[in-house]
């Protein structure tokens, strides 16, 4: 791993998005949209208070996702990463330098829906700020992370979308968001043990109840933070240079 490379990497990143305005308003703009029109819906005395901290932890997991996926089957199919592959460029400084941009590009996200929430919109989170930041901010390495995996598999950007199905949405049902995961089938809650952002709806579940920093949103971080280091280390184990 070389630190200027994996900068390198992210200041290259950074700049493609920065001239990208409809990609930044979709990672900015479209969450911090959806939770006024959710703020509307949930006109009922407290019920915003209770789903609205849950999303936060969904939407950037669902946005990186494809964001990312799309990203990277770009630039393989452009042959801008078989060009990159050439130089002295590590896997491990690529992935870090995707985990530095995207990251601070869910620094941004979140930071412009928390303050809408929690001043226009009126949110009343009992949990620490910084606690959340963190957790959504985790998620969004964790759905950029599968992003970069599901991208190893699709040849073309459509299908790189329609693998969106199969990575996010089994976890959006699975997760607690919907049903809680103790009311649910004794086999469905099994699958739900194993899926990273029921950890997230966990941990965001926790902070809508408690002041302070729990043993359990200390677990559910944790797990998030391994999730999304196995799932770079998968996607590390699947990147190539060029898509079939």
């Amino acid at each position: 791993m070389n630190p200027s490379i994996t900068l390198a990497t992210t200041r290259r990143i950074l700049a493609q998005l920065r001239h990208d305005h409809r990609t930044l308003g979709l990672l900015v703009g479209v969450p911090a949209l959806l939770m006024v029109l959710l703020r509307y819906v949930l006109d009922q005395p407290g019920l915003f208070d209770r789903v609205g901290p849950l999303l936060l932890g969904v939407f950037p997991f669902v946005i990186m996702f494809v964001v990312t996926s799309v990203a990277t089957l770009r630039e393989r199919t452009g042959g801008t990463l078989e060009r990159l592959m050439t130089m002295p460029l590590g896997k491990l400084d690529l992935l870090l330098g995707y985990a530095l941009a995207f990251g601070l590009v869910a620094l941004v996200q979140v930071g412009a829906v928390l303050a809408i929430s929690l001043t226009w919109l009126g949110l009343d989170l009992r949990g620490p700020v910084a606690a959340l930041v963190v957790v959504a901010v985790l998620d969004a390495l964790l759905g950029m992370a599968l992003g970069l995996l599901a991208s190893a598999f699709a040849r073309t950007e459509f299908q790189a979308v329609q693998f969106m199905p199969a990575f996010v949405l089994p976890q959006v049902l699975l997760c607690g968001l919907i049903v809680p995961r103790d009311q649910m089938a004794g086999w469905l809650e099994a699958i739900s043990h194993v899926l990273p952002l029921s950890y997230a709806i966990s941990a965001m579940q926790e902070l809508t109840r408690e002041p302070a920093v729990t043993a359990t949103l200390t677990r559910d971080i944790t797990i998030i933070a391994a999730c999304t280091l196995l799932s770079l280390l998968l996607g590390a184990a699947t990147l190539r240079r060029r898509t079939p």
